[in-house]
Formats: C-alpha cells, sequence, structure tokens
C-alpha cells in the first residue's frame, strides 16, 4: 500500500483541486481511493472538476472543514480557501464510495448508501471497514440504516463542518455533493484498519440520572433537576453565561460525558444551546435513565491529545503502518487557535514519516475499546491503514 497526502491554498479551487490530485498519484499505479476535506470559501464543484481531471473515474470521498486542515508540512488554513487530499493506492484492495443527500428519512438513506456502495464494488459481501460523513443533527440514524445492511462493521469519520455553524457544510463523492446527507467509503482489504476514538476528558464527582429527554438531543433534566440549572451548580457558572449559543463555546472544557457499560469508553455529548426552558441541546442523542458525567480537560491538555491517541493507536497495531487520518473537532480546534501550529508540531513528531490528514468536524465517529460504532462530539477519531 501506498499513501500520499497533498495540500493547496491556490485562490482557484479548480486549480487547487487539480494541484492536489496531480502531487497525490504521482508514484501511485491506481489509485484506489482520494479523501478530500476543503473550506467551504471553495467552490465544492470547481474542487472536484479539477481534481477529477486527474484522478479520472477513481473513488472520492470528502467533506468541508471547519478553518482548516493539519497535514506533515502543518497547520494549513486561508482566508481564500484550502483543501487537502490523501490518495490511497494498492492493488489488494477495492473501495466502494456511495453518498446520497436524505431521502425520506436518515436511516431509509443509510440502507440505499451502503447497497449502493457494495454494488460499485462489485459485491454482496460486507465490508472489512468502512469510513462515513454525514450532516450534523442526525449521524446515528445514518449509521443505524448502514448496519442494517452491513451489520456491526467498524467505521470512523466525522461530520461535514463550516467555518460559523451556519450549515454551509458540503459532503461529497466522486458523483455527489450535499449538504444533508450520508456518503461511505467500504473498504474490501486484507491490510490491517485500527482506529481509537476518545476524548481524552477526566471524570469530575460529578455525575446524574437523565431523567428527562425530548427527541433524542434535548436533555431537560439531569435528577428531576432542570439540566442547565444542573449544569451551572456542577460547573460553578451562572445561567446568564451559558444561555443560547453562549453554552458551546462554555462548555468545551467542561461537557457531558456517557460511559459505556463496560466503563471502557466515554463518549462526550456537547451542550450546544442554553434553551429559555432550561433544557440544553446536546450534539448528539442521550436518552432516560441512563447516567451522564461532567467531564473536565484544559487547553494544554487538548494540544497534547492527538498526539497522546496517535501513540495509543500505534500500540495496537502488529504491521507497518501507511496512513493516519485523524479526525478531529472544530471545536477543540477553535478553542486552541493560539496553540494550532503546536498541536500539529507534536502531531508530527509522533507521526514521523507516516503521511496524515487531519480534517476539523462537527461531530466525529469510532469504534470503542470493547464496544460497537459510536458517535460523539468535542471527540478524537484516529485511524491507521498499514502497509
Amino acid at each position: 500500500m501506498k499513501v500520499n497526502v497533498t495540500y493547496s491554498i491556490d485562490t482557484n479551487a479548480k486549480n487547487a483541486g487539480k494541484s492536489c490530485a496531480k502531487k497525490a498519484v504521482l508514484d501511485l499505479m491506481e489509485t484506489k481511493l482520494a479523501i478530500i476535506f476543503s473550506s467551504v470559501k471553495y467552490k465544492t464543484g470547481s474542487l472536484l472538476d479539477g481534481a477529477k481531471e486527474v484522478l479520472g473515474t477513481a473513488p472520492i470521498i470528502g467533506c468541508t472543514s471547519n478553518g482548516g486542515i493539519i497535514v506533515p508540512d502543518g497547520y494549513i488554513s486561508s482566508q481564500f480557501g484550502f483543501a487537502g487530499m490523501m490518495a490511497i493506492g494498492d492493488p489488494d484492495t477495492a473501495v466502494g464510495t456511495a453518498g446520497s443527500e436524505k431521502i425520506i428519512t436518515a436511516r431509509e438513506t443509510g440502507k440505499m448508501v451502503a447497497k449502493r456502495a457494495m454494488e460499485k464494488v462489485g459485491t454482496d459481501r460486507v465490508p472489512a471497514y468502512f469510513m462515513m460523513i454525514a450532516n450534523p443533527g442526525e449521524e446515528e440514524e445514518y449509521l443505524k440504516g448502514i448496519q442494517d445492511v452491513i451489520g456491526n462493521v467498524p467505521f470512523f469519520g466525522g461530520s461535514a463542518a463550516d467555518d460559523d455553524m451556519s450549515g454551509k457544510w458540503e459532503i461529497f463523492t466522486e458523483e455527489e455533493r450535499f449538504s444533508t446527507g450520508v456518503a461511505v467509503a467500504f473498504f474490501y482489504t486484507n491490510k490491517e484498519i485500527k482506529n481509537v476514538f476518545d476524548g481524552k476528558y477526566h471524570e469530575t464527582i460529578n455525575s446524574g440520572v437523565i431523567t428527562r429527554v425530548t427527541e433524542k438531543r434535548q436533555l431537560d433534566e439531569i435528577n428531576g433537576v432542570k439540566a442547565l440549572k444542573q449544569y451551572c451548580e456542577w460547573t460553578d457558572k451562572k445561567i446568564k453565561d451559558v444561555k443560547g449559543v453562549k453554552i458551546l463555546t462554555e462548555s468545551i472544557l467542561k461537557p457531558f460525558g456517557i460511559k459505556s457499560i463496560d466503563g471502557e469508553t466515554i463518549v462526550i455529548r456537547h451542550p450546544m444551546n442554553g434553551n429559555t426552558d432550561s433544557s440544553i441541546n446536546v450534539g448528539n442523542n442521550v436518552c432516560v435513565n441512563t447516567a451522564v458525567i461532567q467531564m473536565q480537560t484544559s487547553v494544554d491538555e487538548m494540544i497534547n491529545a492527538p498526539k497522546t491517541l496517535l501513540r495509543d493507536l500505534k500500540e495496537k497495531i502488529y504491521n507497518e503502518p501507511a496512513a493516519y487520518i485523524l479526525i478531529n473537532s472544530g471545536s477543540r480546534r477553535s478553542i486552541a487557535e493560539g496553540k494550532i501550529d503546536e498541536m500539529a508540531r507534536k502531531i508530527k513528531e509522533e507521526a514521523g514519516d507516516v503521511p496524515f490528514i487531519m480534517p476539523f468536524s462537527f461531530g466525529e465517529y469510532g469504534r470503542g475499546k470493547n464496544t460497537s460504532n459510536l458517535c460523539g462530539g468535542l471527540m478524537l477519531s484516529e485511524t491507521v491503514i498499514c502497509k
């Protein structure tokens, strides 16, 4: 397996796509997949047109990234736009990509996309691993639809993002592009693929039982107490400081966590909005009669976390790594903005000469330590593909 990572900050989106592709496929005999992460400032159609002039019919999956990307050369961002590409070549690997805007329901869309991805490879066998990209809001439902077709196949990925949460994000394959929907890349390979999924937060002594929820993502009550009031009591914050979207930033270092049944994985639930009725909208699904924990970390720990998790990932593999796909949270990027170059340097130190790409998403997906596939926010999802 051979993998190349390239990037461009050309002011012309089509030129950027073409430039990335030319460098990415330079010494690949056959490109089995191109993963692209780009700026919302680029016209996605033009970017893809440029890339496909070089890639031809090679499968593509990608989305827009929040603010920038990190590659071996460092943090890449520009006021005019940016794009990064990871191209994978391997004679023993086949990849089927498929994507669709949401049709009927998210679950039905997930089913349809999974069937189409298998058809692209000309098989009815389930893949060894898969990558998913969806719009923020219904990630778990898209995943259920995909798993209705292929079962509990391990996955990784992240939700599309923009620069200001205004919904300008886009998801794309070589055939489709849309803002609301899901895309997948099914890997058929004998190569080792492993994922680690963690927020690298610490548990506090503050925890309680969820006693009321509205429509899966509105957390109404904890221990019978209004959720916003309980959050303020736990974190010593004032209600006025976490009303509305203020809680989105205020909670990055102090979010909620939900522990897996075996206690090995804690998936973060990011508070997104402090509502006038003192409920809290969170970034992923929650349910009644489960425990929620107030988690905690620091900015410095967030800077170090991608490197630390990458070290954990390297300890899990038996073969030589060919590439790392590192999904990080856009909110984590925003709070670490002044030290983003330090984060990039630390990742490069740990990755060494292995190519990698890190986009910043509005939701992260991965495999718990001893659990099935999970979706969360403020998480790190780090994946290795081995030679």
